[in-house]
């Protein structure tokens, strides 16, 4: 049986202590850890570091002024496991096929980097999975240490979508933010991304720039909608309408997948919606046709399920393939959305 050499930090009495991870209910569930039934497994290993974090991001769970449980981010529970358990169970998943990635959430707090750093190069040591590390780097030479120990993509989340939403819900500097990404994503082409939450204050116009924006950079895209969460400083805002979660869902994936520009949507001038993607109806009613501008973006492999939803309400990202029924009714909703819009 596997036995991992990572070590966490010392306890009270000087020894030093086996690392423990958390993992995601769901992840520990397809992993084996935990004995629960799933409707939709997750395809990546959801693996948490770090304490309660230093920054305060309104909608965090685990931000520094936050009431939730420690054990959780977003609606989701993460008990921890050791991290050789963990380890030896991603390796045989992975080789069942039932992960295709394995994705570490991480926490800002003392030691960070460095944990992230011990962790990923401990999983990659004993799993040919890719990994994803979600961490907030201090420079672009963070960012190529974790590469370099193992990591396929570092995603440094800028959640907001506009600069002004940004300073409200996150504090900070956007501009920096930016800077780094911009930068990263010279400097290691294909192995960056990022995360955007819709529903937070922004217009469509300023979410869609964006998207392009990063697109163009070769960042890759996690878009997700806002989630009110009991403890966290937006527990009481609603989560967007899913209609307006649509039109940047679709906005994303046409533009990512390179089927349109921003450039050539239209908006709506006092509100910022969007009314028109530039293309023929029938172009644009082909393109989404099989749904799958409605399933969950973001890394190869990830799905996140009921990351934003709960079971049996309302899909802001599907986490399977759609069914040709679903397809035909969120391709057909969209559409009737835009000419409703257009109406004088």
């Amino acid at each position: 049986m596997l036995r991992t050499a990572v070590k966490s930090s010392s306890s009270a009495t000087g020894e030093l202590t086996e690392a423990r991870w958390r993992v995601s209910a769901g992840t520990a569930g397809v992993l084996g850890l935990l004995d629960i039934q799933q409707h939709a497994p997750p395809t990546t290993a959801y693996l948490m570091l770090g304490e309660r974090c230093s920054r305060n991001c309104a909608f965090c769970t685990q931000a520094r002024e936050s009431r939730s449980p420690a054990d959780t981010l977003s609606r989701v529970t993460w008990p921890d496991f050791a991290s050789h358990a963990v380890v030896e169970a991603i390796e045989r998943a992975f080789q069942q096929g039932k992960v295709q990635r394995a994705c570490f959430q991480v926490t800002v707090c003392p030691g960070y980097l460095e944990e992230t750093e011990r962790a990923v190069r401990e999983l990659a040591r004993h799993c040919r999975i890719p990994i994803c590390a979600s961490v907030a780097p201090r420079d672009a030479a963070d960012v190529g240490a974790l590469l370099a120990a193992g990591a396929e993509r570092v995603t440094i989340a800028l959640d907001a979508a506009s600069e002004r939403v940004y300073r409200e819900m996150k504090g900070g500097s956007w501009a920096a933010t930016m800077a780094l990404l911009e930068s990263c994503a010279r400097l290691y082409p294909g192995h960056v991304g990022t995360h955007l939450i819709i529903g937070l204050g922004e217009t469509e116009r300023e979410a869609v720039e964006l998207i392009q924006r990063l697109c163009d950079l070769g960042v890759g895209i996690g878009l997700f909608s806002f989630t009110p969460v009991s403890g966290t400083a937006l527990a009481g805002r609603k989560p967007p309408l899913l209609e307006k979660y649509r039109r940047v869902q679709a906005a994303r994936w046409l533009i990512c997948n390179q089927l349109a520009r921003g450039e050539q949507f239209e908006y709506d001038e006092q509100m910022g919606e969007m009314v028109h993607y530039g293309l023929p109806e029938a172009r644009l009613r082909a393109l989404l046709v099989d749904g799958e501008a409605f399933r969950t973006a973001g890394c190869t492999g990830c799905n996140r399920p009921y990351y934003n939803e709960r079971p049996g309400g309302v899909m802001y990202n599907y986490p399977r393939p759609l069914t040709a029924e679903e397809a035909s009714r969120e391709a057909e909703a969209l559409v009737a959305g835009l000419r409703e819009c257009l109406r004088p």
